[in-house]
């Protein structure tokens, strides 16, 4: 058991050290003490500050099994395809194979548009290319087109390499019944709960000392539930998952994986070069194509923060006053999109990131729990340790995200590297 410097300020508020509650139903004291541990500090540690508001989830284990899931990815382009060819004999309409770099997310009977392509329609007017899915084999699919009226027998245009084809709605015949399977199934993903712990302890003589300032453990705890909260919130963003066994105790040690490395989704851009333009890029890929809210909360570092305060805000994005959510003070970032909430993160900047920042969708961030937050007081007089009152404060918890693409990592780069 460590000793901790007993001149070193540190706090915790005295709901936290109910540790007769917490020993007996730490669910009943859970969302009252995040209540009160919000309180402490919440500027510094925006990411759990957060996902103590919106409450967590009990992990009955360590071991953190959930399910993620994203929206069906709407777009692909072509790689191949094959010559045009009567699908059965007497059909009026040409068909043809295609393949494309993301074929599983087709099904028959949909219906695609190929927004680059036009073609003559039966109402006269040019139209976008609009291609029916007949079937499904495993180089790719089999097209018709029922709206080319510019060639012979409706027949589907040359496609070249590198053509976009977005998916449209399912257009099934009077007698069908079933039709394809959604195939973007829930993904069954891992986490672990991390056992967070800070301890303080106070002498008999230092307790009973006339003393020039009103310091108590209570004080203490605070300070120490202010550190602990910080490096947890390095774990939540930063953390590897990793599970091992501690070569000098012989036991288990269970290390969360941070919600930085849980999203796919990345914006890059090129230190120096962040302008207007990058800003609506940035907000445009925030925003769209992830089913995402419609307000998010961007966490950034110094350097992001500087380049975001050095633009000039047009009309079409515009910085407004303070907002105050979840206890922390946000810049509201207004875009035609959606808006974001700006806040500063000195633990960007702590672990090496400072020129980059997260956007976090606050709807779809899921904390567990599988100790919650408590105190306990130890009795070292009785065991013969030391003559002080001491009090561990715990929490083994970690964070998951639900819909991965509705989140967003930005990084920066060289200024002579290409961004996209």
């Amino acid at each position: 058991m460590s000793e901790t410097n007993e001149n070193a300020p540190m706090i915790v508020d005295a709901p936290v050290t109910l540790s007769t509650l917490s020993e007996t139903s730490p669910e009943l004291l859970l969302n009252e003490i995040d209540r009160r541990v919000v309180k402490i500090r919440p500027m510094s540690t925006p990411v759990d500050q957060i996902s103590r508001w919106v409450g967590s989830r009990h992990a009955g284990s360590m071991v953190v099994d959930y399910y993620s899931v994203d929206t069906k990815p709407i777009r692909a382009r072509v790689t191949s395809q094959g010559s045009s060819s009567k699908p059965r004999p007497g059909s009026e309409y040409s068909a043809r194979d295609i393949s494309t770099d993301f074929d599983r997310i087709f099904q028959p009977s949909e219906t695609l548009i190929v927004p680059s392509v036009t073609v003559g329609s039966e109402e006269g007017k040019p139209q976008p290319l609009i291609l029916y899915v007949i079937r499904k084999h495993d180089d790719g699919i089999t097209v018709i087109s029922p709206n080319n009226v510019s060639g012979v027998g409706f027949e589907v245009p040359d496609l070249p390499v590198g053509t976009e084809i977005v998916r449209m709605g399912r257009a099934a015949t009077e007698l069908d019944v079933q039709t394809g399977l959604f195939d973007c199934v829930p993904q069954k993903q891992t986490n672990y709960c991390q056992i967070f712990k800070a301890q303080v302890e106070r002498s008999t003589m230092v307790k009973i000392a006339n003393k020039e300032v009103g310091w108590t453990l209570s004080d203490q705890e605070e300070a120490a539930v202010i550190d602990m909260r910080l490096g947890m919130e390095k774990n939540f963003l930063f953390g590897a998952r990793s599970r091992f066994t501690d070569p000098q105790k012989g036991e288990e040690v269970f290390l969360t994986g941070g919600i930085w490395n849980q999203t796919g989704n990345e914006w890059n851009y090129a230190r120096g070069s962040f302008d207007n333009k990058k800003l609506i890029e940035l907000m445009r890929q925030a925003f769209t194509e992830n089913a995402g809210s419609s307000r998010k909360i961007l966490i950034g570092g110094s350097g992001f923060i500087e380049a975001l305060h050095q633009l000039d805000y047009a009309r079409v994005v515009t910085a407004s006053e303070t907002v105050t959510k979840w206890g922390i003070d946000f810049t509201e970032l207004r875009s035609k999109f959606g808006k974001l909430y700006v806040v500063l993160s000195e633990v960007f900047d702590q672990c090496g990131h400072s020129d980059d920042a997260m956007i976090i969708d606050p709807e779809y961030i899921t904390k567990y729990t599988h100790v919650p937050f408590h105190s306990k007081m130890l009795d070292l007089r009785a065991s013969g340790q030391r003559n002080t009152d001491a009090v561990v404060i715990t929490e083994a918890s970690c964070l998951v995200l639900r819909y991965p693409k509705a989140h967003l990592k930005i990084k920066a780069g060289n200024p002579n590297t290409t961004t996209e």
